[in-house]
């Protein structure tokens, strides 16, 4: 959970994926996860989108950090992510129109994200373009994979379904869960994935802190 890679710039694109992931650990930029995880598509196209935009706007931030004033920071981070969020907007626009549709109005909304502002505040605004472009896409690939693994459930328990594709229909044995698709299944989803996490770090955390002291302990199994 919380290894250390030499390589500072692999060390902080982990940090997005697993240490400091966005949505099971940070908690922020709820809206498109609960909004767009009913297909493992919309999450695809949602995650890649704000991942281009994260990768892009924290370069751009880092270059320009020295030269955009205290007293206008927040305006010009908004200025420079949503420049690069109608771009996104345009492209999947022409060549992904279905998509398009599909995430309606979540396309403009990255502008607000919580986690496209957050990294730029905490992290591109102290860091060199590098660091901030592996910063961008350690967050994008972590909001990715839990975009994907939530809309993943949602999609294969609540319409037999996996990126459109049928996997099984109803029977005497098993029926999709329709809440699943619809928005209190959202939560539910989450919030079984959150507990999961916790409860493996949990595990992990007690494994890195055991003394095999096996006499008073026995829980890690080191004495089998």
């Amino acid at each position: 959970m919380n290894k250390k890679f030499k390589n500072p710039f692999i060390d902080q694109i982990w940090n997005g994926i697993i240490r400091e992931n966005p949505t099971f650990v940070l908690v922020i930029g709820m809206c498109p996860v609960l909004a767009v995880t009913t297909t493992a598509s919309n999450a695809l196209g949602m995650g890649l989108s704000s991942t281009a935009v994260l990768i892009l706007s924290n370069m751009m931030i880092a270059a320009m950090r020295k030269i955009i004033p205290d007293g206008v920071r927040m305006p010009a981070y908004i200025v420079i992510v949503a420049t690069f969020v109608t771009i996104t907007d345009f492209l999947m626009e022409a060549y992904t129109p279905d998509l398009y549709k599909s995430l309606g109005v979540y396309i403009p909304l990255i502008v607000v994200n919580c986690i496209i502002l957050g990294r730029a505040e905490a992290y591109a605004n102290k860091n060199t373009v590098g660091m901030s472009a592996a910063d961008g896409l350690g967050m994008g690939i972590g909001f990715t994979v839990a975009l994907l693994l939530i809309s993943s459930f949602r999609e294969i328990l609540g319409a037999g379904e996996w990126f459109g594709n049928t996997l099984y229909t109803e029977s005497a044995f098993f029926a999709p869960i329709g809440i699943l698709v619809k928005s209190p299944g959202a939560f539910f989803v989450l919030a079984i994935i959150i507990a999961m996490k916790n409860k493996w770090k949990w595990n992990a955390d007690k494994k890195d802190a055991c003394t095999h002291d096996c006499l008073s302990c026995g829980g890690c199994g080191t004495d089998k």
